[in-house]
């Protein structure tokens, strides 16, 4: 059977399976290239590297399936980018750059756009971590209000995400320069809301807010909570969604996983496209290190760089906050920096690392003892509430206390995500309720971050 039949075959199978709206926005612009009968590797060309990773991420593993259910027999897939054929799919191309307006914008200075020059796309460093949101973002500046309309981009402190927000208001900025773009933390969106109550002028933050043609919130986990804002900041949303205008979210956690927070307002959110932020790896850590010192007069030797990297792994503040120190030190004292003097100068930053490097595992471990039961029981399937509780808890300990994202922490479970996410908000509304059990909580937090 040739490639394109069995393509065709693929079609109506995933058809059947996914909503059409999904169908059309996602796959309808796939085509098919190749398919290797020896090597049971089937090609499937895309429209540019973005796609390819979007669907590589979120359909690999389906498309795989159904193919598998038509030739019978399991096949790897593909996707090779730069086919024009593809350009159906709602997925944007890398930018392009475009004529700049030369007029500047005029606001009110409260709504005048805040930003650091130094977040841009050049500065910052892509790896296996931020690639999805880094090519997210660039799509964002091609097509503002049409690409991802909202980006949700979530993720630990101090792993690049309000880097990553201001470079795409310095680029469209860069693009557009009477762009009317507005930067703002979530607190200081409420602290703005209640000013203007408690001012009478509420139309006019209203107007300010809603004309603008980009508005950047950071931090979107403080909305919890707080009605009265949560419920204008919903009203803001629709008024510059319906009217095409982009909205760009961040926060420490993924929409679903932020609890106190109107299920609506989360549904929002869900409406554009999600994408996690992870802790970098090695190579990626030192790539930053390197760019860092760029700028810097003073060098510090690769070895010492690789020294950082490999015990500072947490967040790139981190990284950096180190980095500074010895350049400091160097230009205080003028003594050469060896890998043993620059180990002992930041012998306090190890050791807070290390406790903030927490395995699962040992999480586990703790709270089994704790609670006098076996260490295979939060694994296991085993459901009654001696167990069952203190599975909960440790898995509550695991999203606060590591790095880890919902899936992964799921994988240690043998759980999904979902199931790592209702026991999170479980125990988070029994703490508010029970003072014992917060106080027991709280205990093992101490204990396993000591």
């Amino acid at each position: 059977m040739a490639c394109t039949a069995i393509w065709t075959s693929v079609q109506e199978r995933l058809l059947e399976k996914l909503d059409p709206d999904t169908y059309e926005r996602y796959l309808a612009g796939v085509i098919p290239l190749s398919f290797n009968a020896d090597k049971n590797l089937f090609k499937l060309g895309v429209l540019n590297e973005f796609v390819a990773l979007w669907l590589d991420s979120n359909y690999k593993e389906i498309i795989s399936e159904v193919l598998g259910d038509v030739l019978e027999k399991r096949v790897s897939i593909c996707f090779e980018p730069g086919h024009k054929a593809a350009s159906s799919v709602a997925l944007p191309s890398t930018p392009k750059k475009v004529a700049q307006d030369t007029k500047p914008a005029t606001a009110d200075d409260k709504f005048t756009y805040k930003y650091r020059p130094d977040f841009t796309f050049d500065s910052f460093i892509v790896g296996n971590n931020n690639r999805i949101c880094h090519a997210a973002a660039l799509a964002v500046c091609e097509n503002p209000g049409k690409a991802y309309n909202p980006l949700f981009i979530y993720g630990g402190v101090g792993l690049g995400k309000t880097h990553l927000l201001q470079a795409i208001a310095n680029e469209v900025l860069q693009r557009r320069q009477r762009a009317k773009i507005k930067y703002l933390t979530s607190e200081e969106f409420v602290n703005l809301y209640v000013e203007a109550m408690q001012k009478k002028s509420l139309p006019q933050f209203r107007r300010q807010l809603r004309g603008l043609d980009m508005l950047v919130i950071d931090d979107v986990q403080f909305f919890e909570g707080k009605v009265g804002s949560s419920e204008e900041f919903f009203h803001t949303f629709n008024t510059l969604h319906n009217t095409h205008k982009q909205i760009v979210l961040a926060s420490d956690r993924d929409p679903q996983d932020i609890s106190g927070l109107e299920q609506r307002l989360v549904s929002r959110f869900e409406w554009g496209l999600s994408a996690e932020i992870l802790p970098p790896d090695l190579e990626t850590r030192v790539a930053i290190l390197k760019k860092k010192q760029e700028k810097q007069k003073i060098k510090i030797a690769d070895e010492i760089l690789f020294l950082i990297a490999n015990r500072i792994q947490s967040n790139i503040r981190n990284l950096e906050s180190a980095l500074t120190k010895l350049i400091m030190n160097i230009s205080a004292f003028g003594s050469e920096m060896t890998k043993d003097r620059a180990a002992e100068l930041l012998r306090d930053k190890f050791d807070n690392e290390s406790t903030k490097l927490l395995s699962i595992e040992h999480i586990q471990r703790k709270v089994a003892e704790f609670y006098d039961i076996r260490l295979a029981d939060m694994t296991s399937k085993k459901r009654p509430q001696n167990i069952a509780g203190p599975r909960m808890i440790a898995m509550y300990l695991s999203r606060m206390l590591t790095n880890n994202s919902l899936p992964a922490i799921g994988d240690t479970f043998n759980r999904n995500h979902a199931t790592i996410l209702h026991a999170v908000n479980t125990v988070e509304k029994k703490m508010e309720k029970d003072e014992q059990y917060k106080q027991n909580v709280g205990q093992l937090s101490r204990q396993l971050s000591r």
